[in-house]
Parts: C-alpha cells; structure tokens; sequence
C-alpha cells in the first residue's frame, strides 16, 4: 500500500481532523504535504456534504444540505520542481470506498447515495421537471450497488473521483471572480442562481487563519463548476488506470482530490446525481517541463481514461432534438437535445412501473452513456442516452407483449420545498 499521506478519522468532522483540507480554491491554501515527482501516495477524502447525508428513507436532508460547505478537498498536495507553465501528470493507482470496519455511520461505509437537489438549494439539468428533494440510498456489495428505493436494479461500479483539480494562480483567480460575477449580474435574482460567487461563510482554508483566512475567504473560488484547473468535472472515466495532465498555475502545482463517486452515468444529471461516498485514492505524480506550451495545454485539463470498470455489450438508447416541450424550434441547441433525450428515457422507464422520480435518480447513478451524436444538421442537434439493459433484472427493451409492470420498491424519499 502506498504512504498514507492524508489520514482522516470517520468519526471527526472534515474540521476536526489532524490535517484540515479546504473547500473553496484560492492559491494561498497552503500544502498539507510536499510530494517527490514519481512517488505514490495514498490520500483518504470526505463525502462532498462532511456527513451530512443520511442513510434512512427521508430526503429531509438533502432539502436542506449546506452547498456553503462542498467540496471537502482533500490537499492540496506540493509536488516538488512544479512550476507555472508546466504539466502535472497524476495517476489513479486505485479507489475505493471507506472500510467498513472504520467507526461511524458516514456514506461509503458499506452505502452511498444519490439525490435529486431542490431547486431553490441548487437543482439540477432537469430542475424545471423535478423541483423537489428526493433521494436513493444505495448499499455496496464488492464492486456492485443495489437500491432499496429503486428496486429491479443492480450494476457494477465505476469509481472514480469527481473534483481532483490544481491551484489556480492570482490572475487566474481574478478572472473566475469577474467573468461569474459578470454572469450572476444579467439575472441576480435567478433560482438556482447562474454561478456561485465567494462566499466567506463555511470556508474551509486549510491551516490559514486570523487576517490570512480573512482576506482569503473573501476572495476563494467555489468548487462547484469545473474551470481551467480541472476541477469539478465530474467525469466518470477517470477510474483505476486513469492518467490525467493538468496545467500548473502555482509553484509546487498544488493538486487537491475530493467528491469520490461509487459510479455515475454521463452528465450527473440530478446535480448529487453520482452514487456519492467517502473512501481512499492511491495517487502517482510526475512533471513535464513547460507541458503547457510544448502541447499547447493551457487551459484544460488532458486524461487518458482507465481501462477498468463494467463491459455493457447490449444498449437501449434514447434521442433526443432541440425542440421544446411546447414545440418551439431551437437553433443547435445541444444542452436541450439532451434534456430531450433524459426526459424521453424517464418517460420510458415509468412506463414498467418506477415513478419519474426514480427513473432520473437512476439515470444519474447508474453507468448510462451520453452523446451529442448529431451537432451539425441545422436546425437540430440529436443527443443520446444509451442505458446498458444488463443492469436491470427484468427486460426493458419493446415487445409486442407490451411492457412488464414491476413492484418499483419503496419509491425514492420525498422532501417538499
């Protein structure tokens, strides 16, 4: 096993650990270790919401979970020789969840969970039809995951870490600040808002304290979208194997971890739309010098994904084109192809007996595949969703028999506004 670098104990809240990571990015967050290009490292990471998620059968805590406090980051990690301009490789030696032998009823011990957020706490792609809490409590049997409150289901995991992302520099900071806040300003009052701006309260800073917190606070960027750094990219390829290049902005790079995921389809779609847990991740390192300008990488982050998780070879996939629900034409609109193409997926699967509600936590759990399949035929773009038909223990493709109704469980936990 590699050293473990960045221990938590489950039984302390993501403040009270003998190393304190952070939630916002700022480049003043000093390193919580110092690593040696080529060395492997172990690093253990929260549950994005700390706790704050329960496994019982109420949704109460997802209305109310505090986005003030996401994402617990583990980091950020030196590494030594990094510089700006150059390349970051890391690798993904190895993932999983929290042991279950660890104390304290945190998710990953043995469970996760998936939830569809309120839209006045946040939403998700589809919060104009779903604007209500729900929630799916999923139990880990090895690398497979059922459900409780979507039942018929079963699937192999495809583990991977949401947000893993590098220090921004200064100037880079500033220009996250100023084009979101320019953003936030053409609709300030909108639910969900159309960024996060800083927000001092709940952040989490690493060591900083007295006058350093301060100003930092004030200043650090929320983790939520993914930007230049990588960061919140919620890309579920980036399992076992993976090798991801990222650009460096500070000294030392500054490489932070977090929001493990047990598996999650294309998209994410309900927002906590990943099987979310606690557990561990084994990291490689190394440098290119000056990678940003010899492959002209600046400004993204560049993966090769890993070669493990589930093999589906049987597929039912759904279309979907830029045309509204009340039939207003749309110019390659691609975001409401693919809107179109989850909402024709749900439509589906309610036919066999899940609520719409269920059928959207699933499609946000379970390894579904997105695609904008057609991006150039005005006026439509064609997006796709494809569901692997293994994972279900019932057939779901069409017959002329008409679909078989199933007992749906005990439906997903419901939490009103």
């Amino acid at each position: 096993m590699p050293e473990l670098l960045y221990p938590l104990d489950s039984t302390k809240k993501f403040t009270d650990q003998k190393l304190v990571g952070h939630n916002r990015w700022h480049p003043d967050i000093p390193p919580v270790a110092t690593i040696a290009p080529g060395a492997e490292f172990r690093v253990h990471v929260r549950e994005w919401f700390d706790g704050e998620i329960h496994n019982d059968d109420s949704a109460e805590d997802v209305r109310a979970a505090p986005l003030s406090t996401v994402h617990c980051l583990s980091g950020p990690f030196a590494v030594e020789g990094a510089e700006p301009g150059d390349l970051l490789i890391v690798d993904i030696l190895e993932i999983g969840p929290i042991p279950q032998e660890d104390s304290g009823p945190l998710a990953g011990q043995g469970w996760g969970y998936t939830g569809i957020f309120p839209t006045d706490n946040g939403g998700g792609f589809l919060t104009e039809h779903f604007p209500d809490a729900y929630k799916a409590i999923w139990d880990f049997s090895g690398h497979t995951t059922s459900s409780r409150h979507i039942s018929g289901v079963r699937f192999t995991g495809i583990m991977h870490p949401g947000l893993m992302g590098t220090a921004p520099s200064h100037e880079l900071l500033t220009t996250w600040n100023t084009r979101e806040a320019a953003l936030i300003a053409t609709d300030p009052q909108r639910v969900p808002p159309l960024a996060l701006p800083p927000e001092p309260r709940d952040a989490v800073l690493g060591a900083l304290i007295g006058a350093d917190y301060d100003r930092v606070a004030a200043q650090a960027a929320r983790t939520a979208p993914p930007r230049e750094n990588g960061g919140n990219q919620d890309i579920k390829n980036l399992t076992r194997g993976s090798r991801v290049f990222y650009p460096v902005f500070v000294p030392g790079a500054n490489l932070s971890v977090g929001d493990l995921h047990f598996s999650q389809g294309d998209g994410e779609i309900t927002f906590c739309g990943a099987i979310e847990m606690g557990g561990f991740i084994d990291l490689r390192v190394d440098v290119i010098k000056n990678g940003m300008a010899l492959y002209g990488v600046t400004e993204n982050a560049v993966f090769q994904p890993g070669n493990e998780g589930p093999v589906y070879s049987e597929w039912l996939a759904f279309s979907g084109t830029s045309v509204t629900l009340d039939g207003e034409q749309r110019y390659l609109d691609s975001q409401l192809a693919f809107e179109r193409a989850c909402l024709h997926a749900i439509d589906y699967l309610s036919k066999f007996g899940y609520s719409r509600e269920q059928a959207y936590l699933l499609l946000g759990a379970a390894p579904i595949e997105g695609r904008f399949s057609g991006v150039v035929d005005i006026p439509n773009s064609c997006a796709t969703i494809y569901i692997p038909t293994a994972i279900f223990d019932f057939p779901i493709t069409p017959t002329a028999g008409g679909p078989v109704r199933i007992d749906p469980g005990m439906g997903a936990p419901h939490a009103t506004r």
